[in-house]
């Protein structure tokens, strides 16, 4: 359930696009890690500990992601800065994606978390009943 009585209709609207997008970003984020457990069985790895902490990465990413959107599904406040954090870092990342010129990387990352970014910042909290 996204939205409520409280909540205006536009809110409710962006309320729920974030809600669907911070979802796909934390099945990307498990996606990625089980694409790095995946590669770990298939060739020889050179660095087994930095692959371990790539893989905790993933998995505490994305399941923040998903604590994030179960914020938003409930209309809870909670869910909001770690989204919009969530978000600022991926700008980052896709920056040095970027300047990599590894474009088919780059750019979906970019459009996902800027609107992401900019659909969750305005949303207002609700007052606390």
């Amino acid at each position: 359930r996204v939205g409520s009585m409280t909540d205006t209709p536009n809110a409710a609207r962006r309320r729920a696009i974030v809600l669907a997008l911070l979802r796909i970003e934390g099945l990307v984020v498990f996606a990625l890690g089980a694409f790095m457990i995946l590669k770990a069985f298939t060739s020889e790895s050179q660095a087994p500990l930095a692959l371990v902490g790539v893989v905790l990465f993933a998995i505490i990413g994305g399941s923040g992601l998903f604590v994030a959107a179960r914020g938003f599904a409930t209309i809870r406040n909670y869910g909001r800065a770690p989204a919009v954090l969530a978000n600022a870092i991926a700008l980052g990342v896709a920056y040095y994606q970027f300047e990599a010129r590894l474009w088919i990387a780059a750019i979906p990352l970019t459009i996902v978390a800027l609107a992401t970014f900019f659909l969750a910042l305005p949303i207002p909290p609700l007052p606390r009943e």
